[in-house]
């Protein structure tokens, strides 16, 4: 690394960027997720989020996951706790019409079976069920500029983002820039901490309204326009920790201590392309192991 690479590199160090504006998580796989002031990141996303999905019986993909590019509904079933105290995920689940099921129970199997039009069954997997990674960052800049170029109200909701950003800058896509860095949450040093890995890739999924499930084409045809269709970015843990609304975030650069901790059997490779390799592998074997 060059003189001038260096000093760009510690210029970009420890700049603050701004702050958490929401943080959501998932915690079944396409349905409805939850808006939180609080979230424990840990290696493998943030605690709770897409832990459960529901599998298509008859796909024998590596990807048998039902989500909402196969069944937009899905979106409208709301996961809660019955009892905060009791459960980190949820218990029972709100239908479409209103009605409650347990989580686990054959109504809520049958009715969603009965939606796609082909068995399904639920699936818990400790370590999260991902298309990617296991976290996603957006800013509102990003959210904002694809609504001023679509003419139209857009949701953020639409992201399904785990984290949202209210950003120093109010240049869209902005995001596309932090590939390859690594981004530090909270004051100090030892906060939570990710790393950058690859932008997002948006799919028809951005066109479906969040309360209706309804489409809206130009939702995504505007990324597409505006961003080659990419808005976000993905990234991987190195350094686990709190996440909280109002929190600042840095650049920064995590200790090769910690990051060769990170680097420990069943975590993640934090090549982006072997991660992407290394979900779909680990989402087979599980799949082997319960049968098909």
């Amino acid at each position: 690394m060059g003189p001038e690479s260096e000093s760009r590199a510690k210029l970009w160090n420890h700049m603050e960027l701004g702050r958490i504006s929401a943080i959501f998580r998932y915690p079944v796989k396409s349905m409805a997720g939850e808006l939180l002031d609080v979230a424990r990141l840990s290696w493998h996303g943030i605690e709770g989020d897409r832990r459960l999905a529901f599998r298509r019986l008859t796909d024998k993909s590596g990807f048998p996951w039902l989500t909402a590019s196969k069944l937009p509904q899905l979106l409208l079933y709301k996961p809660f706790v019955l009892d905060s105290n009791t459960a980190e995920l949820p218990t029972h689940v709100c239908t479409p019409d209103g009605k409650e099921y347990e989580l686990r129970s054959d109504e809520l199997r049958e009715d969603i079976s009965s939606r796609y039009g082909s068995d399904v069954a639920l699936m818990n997997l400790k370590h999260g069920i991902f298309d990617e990674a296991c976290i996603s960052v957006i800013s509102l800049s990003t959210v904002h500029g694809v609504e001023r170029e679509s003419g139209r109200e857009v949701d953020l909701r639409r992201f399904r983002p785990n984290v949202v950003l209210e950003t120093n800058s109010a240049e869209p896509f902005e995001e596309d820039r932090w590939v390859g860095r690594t981004l530090m949450f909270g004051d100090g040093n030892s906060g939570a901490a990710l790393r950058v890995t690859m932008r997002d890739e948006r799919c028809v999924m951005v066109n479906l309204d969040p309360d209706t499930a309804e489409r809206d084409s130009e939702v995504m045809k505007t990324v597409v326009r505006m961003n080659e269709n990419y808005a976000g970015v993905y990234g991987t843990v190195v350094r686990a920790g709190e996440l909280r609304v109002g929190q600042v975030v840095t650049f920064g650069k995590v200790g090769h201590s910690e990051a060769h901790q990170r680097r420990c059997p069943g975590t993640p490779p934090k090549n982006a392309l072997d991660r992407s390799a290394a979900i779909h592998s680990f989402q087979q074997q599980i799949l082997n192991d319960y049968g098909r």
